[in-house]
């Protein structure tokens, strides 16, 4: 099975059984299988372990082929991909690196400030950037501690 299809086997399981699927990483060697979820109000140890135990099932139904298996939470400085990510936590302060230099750089940090399905406005030093999505390498909630 490839990345795509699991991707999608795993969001349609995990958004029936309540959470949303922020993302899967299927590193190279070692046949590890990462699966990061969340919810309003939170994923707990429990939810992760209970899911855990489901996808194993499902897993071994479907063929899907892994030696170790981890569902987590995705953690304070939550990667975000899409539009509705950035939507989500409008006002958080994120992280984000762009694949081409804008403005001469390609790395910002600023409060998350609207997006459409084409553009991140971003709130950098008091202005507002914007940012095109499909240019976006990497972005990430920064936590406030």
């Amino acid at each position: 099975m490839d990345h795509k299809d699991l991707a999608a086997l795993l969001d349609k399981t995990v958004s029936g059984l309540g959470f949303e699927l922020v993302d899967l990483e299927l590193p190279g060697r070692g046949g590890l299988l990462r699966v990061f979820i969340d919810r309003p109000g939170g994923v707990k140890l429990d939810d992760c372990a209970a899911l855990s135990q489901h996808l194993a099932r499902l897993f071994a139904v479907e063929s899907v082929d892994y030696a170790r298996l981890e569902v987590s939470s995705p953690g304070l400085d939550r990667r975000l991909r899409q539009p509705k990510d950035f939507r989500r936590f409008e006002g958080a302060r994120a992280r984000v690196r762009m694949r081409v230099p804008v403005d001469g750089r390609k790395n910002f940090v600023g409060i998350l400030r609207g997006v459409s399905e084409v553009q991140l406005n971003l709130e950098v030093d008091g202005a507002i950037l914007p940012l095109e999505l499909a240019q976006v390498e990497k972005a990430r909630l920064v936590p406030n501690l």
